[in-house]
């Protein structure tokens, strides 16, 4: 079965910086596509990054900061972020599709400050 575990979150400055990893149980190429989103309290689902085997795609609110990769050695999902903005607080979530079924990770808090 897949699975899925989130690490990375913290707090931090607005400005800073943090890279966040999803850790897949199976081998990460099986997933496809892989996201990361978000929620905030208050707010509704965003999702943040998604890894397509056509490249990532990214909404405007985070393009430019935030960048997803595949480790393959590490079998894992990174999320980097960086001029966090206090908007970006949230819950991160990892998700991927695996042979036809959804699977996603537990969270990861990231607090920005001002």
């Amino acid at each position: 079965q897949g699975r899925l575990v989130e690490s990375g979150g913290g707090l931090v400055q607005a400005g800073g910086s943090l890279t966040l990893s999803c850790q897949a149980s199976e081998s990460i190429v099986e997933f496809s596509p892989m996201d990361w989103y978000r929620q905030a309290p208050g707010k509704g689902h965003e999702t943040v990054a998604i890894m397509t085997r056509e490249g990532p795609v990214y909404p405007n609110s985070v393009r430019g900061r935030f960048t997803i990769s595949v480790d393959s050695a590490q079998n894992s999902l990174q999320l980097g972020m960086n001029d966090l903005k206090t908007e970006d607080t949230g819950v991160y979530y990892c998700h991927g599709l695996l042979r036809g079924e959804d699977y996603w990770g537990q969270g990861t808090q990231v607090t920005v400050s001002s």
